[in-house]
């Protein structure tokens, strides 16, 4: 293994994926929990949680930050659908959402089985349209990224929801604390963080594919342990590669689950994006902070 100090390099692979002298830069600090990170392509700006602060913030080329919305209902995870809408999990309201076009706010599920969700995390949206969240209980532990609560589900959930016809399943139940998600290029493999070593050193950090065949998920199986830390936030490369969050950084995994190599950041990573006009700077939130680096791949998310 080839160490310095910006990357950790497992597999010849991975020399191939990172600019050698690029650095790690740090954009901006001052946050308590930075989550969160979607880019919008047409507005050439990131926007991001500060998850404590109730508060959801904007960055863009030239440097400024400004505040993009607060309250924000203790927003984490963020996506756009392929309309170009902000569909966000906010932890203080259970619910996730959608910010239309105008402005306003649509709710899109706040419940299953006539029971309050435990505290939306991360979410996706495919190409069909249909909207894939993950649902653990950090935001009703604690008062301090939403409100103290017992859950009223009684396991943590995976969950599609059709925003057509508003029908919500939970399509896995046997999650510790389902966190970060994604698709393969393809859209046929879904990825999911289990985070649930925060808690518990004996609970899972790890993360988990299923084959997606039919409409219907199956051949559960773990894709790769983190090393360091917990996975959170996920992302996929062109390539189909994972970049995952990590305690010492951002862990890339291949597709067949070997690890190549990190970029070693100095605080605790919660997510990442894809950004920039050819989506090949990665944008991290960890801890305090939002930093980048450019890669040679190209983020697979779309719009």
């Amino acid at each position: 293994m080839a160490q310095n100090t910006t990357y950790e390099i497992h597999d010849p692979r991975f020399r191939h994926m990172i600019v050698g002298n690029a650095r790690l830069e740090e954009l901006h600090t001052g946050c308590r929990w930075a989550e969160g990170p979607v880019w919008f392509s047409d507005a050439n700006q990131l926007v991001w949680s500060d998850i404590p602060n109730e508060r959801m913030l904007r960055w863009s080329p030239e440097g400024d930050v400004s505040v993009f919305r607060q309250p924000s209902n203790f927003a984490n995870g963020h996506t756009r659908d392929r309309q170009g809408r902000l569909v966000s999990c906010e932890h203080g309201t259970r619910r996730v959402s959608r910010t239309e076009i105008d402005g306003s706010i649509t709710v899109l599920a706040q419940a299953y089985n006539g029971k309050r969700l435990n505290s939306p995390n991360d979410v996706v949206v495919r190409s069909d349209g249909t909207i894939w969240f993950t649902d653990p209980t950090y935001g009703i532990v604690s008062d301090y990224e939403g409100y103290r609560s017992e859950p009223e589900q009684a396991t943590r959930n995976v969950y599609r929801l059709d925003p057509q016809t508003g029908e919500l399943d939970a399509v896995v139940t046997d999650f510790n604390q389902p966190n970060g998600l994604a698709f393969s290029p393809d859209e046929t493999i879904l990825y999911v963080a289990d985070s649930g070593a925060s808690h518990n050193d004996r609970l899972p950090r790890h993360i988990r594919a299923f084959d997606f065949i039919g409409g219907t998920l199956s051949n559960s199986r773990v894709f790769a342990t983190i090393d360091n830390g917990i996975p959170d936030g996920i992302r996929i490369d062109t390539a189909g590669n994972l970049w995952s969050s990590a305690g010492d950084g951002v862990h890339c995994f291949a597709p067949d689950g070997k690890l190549l190599g990190k970029i070693l950041v100095p605080q605790t990573v919660a997510n990442l994006t894809f950004g920039g006009p050819r989506r090949n700077r990665l944008f991290i939130t960890a801890t305090t902070s939002l930093y980048s680096i450019y890669v040679t791949v190209t983020g697979a998310q779309v719009p």
